[in-house]
């Protein structure tokens, strides 16, 4: 403790609050985005990159292998993200569009979820939306025709899977780059996924 009352343990803890909170952005009254992206490995982290695919601009592709999203734009170019993919064989495949979209949404695990992982079950009445929910921060619902695929392209409450091959069948970005590609994804949005 100093002469003047103020401990050393409080000055750190008070510039460790104000450090976070200078990072932090709101996102509506509900919940916090702490910036993840710069915690990636730089060759996931969103960049701009020549693009020489044959989809049209406002496309977006997904190449589950290389474990990257593409924003195909004009140009010969597209915003690249890194994602977590589906298991092996869990990934949908193909085409679908965005059918729908949701600012932190709710999740309720499938019942073939439940069956592949039984733990899942805890989770069966649904979990709501917020920074504990696995969906993140926004979602895109894609479907074919009228019928929702179950599938999603979302965020995560588990940054640090960026780049591996872990979800039930998902695609997740950090809640930052969902954030942004939510923003430039209108309904009806095309989306491929190799």
């Amino acid at each position: 403790m100093s002469d003047n009352g103020v401990s050393r343990r409080g000055i750190m803890l008070g510039g460790l609050a104000l450090m976070l909170s200078g990072c932090a952005q709101a996102w509506g009254t509900r919940s916090i985005v702490i910036p993840e992206r710069s915690r990636l490995d730089p060759r996931l982290q969103q960049q701009l990159v020549p693009y020489d695919g044959r989809e049209s601009p406002g496309t977006i592709v997904v190449d589950t292998s290389e474990r990257f999203l593409y924003a195909v734009e004009q140009g010969g170019w597209a915003t690249r993200f890194g994602v977590a993919v589906g298991e092996e064989g869990l990934t949908l495949k193909g085409k679908a569009t965005v059918g729908r979209k949701a600012q932190w949404p709710s999740w309720m695990p499938t019942d073939s979820m439940i069956s592949r992982k039984p733990h899942l079950v805890q989770y069966a009445g649904g979990v709501p939306g917020g920074p504990n929910n696995p969906l993140g921060a926004r979602a895109l619902y894609l479907y074919r025709g009228n019928r929702d695929t179950l599938f999603r392209i979302h965020g995560t409450n588990e940054p640090w899977l960026i780049g591996t091959a872990v979800s039930n069948g998902c695609i997740r970005l950090t809640n930052e780059d969902i954030i942004d590609l939510y923003d430039r994804t209108p309904l009806d949005t095309p989306v491929l996924v190799i």
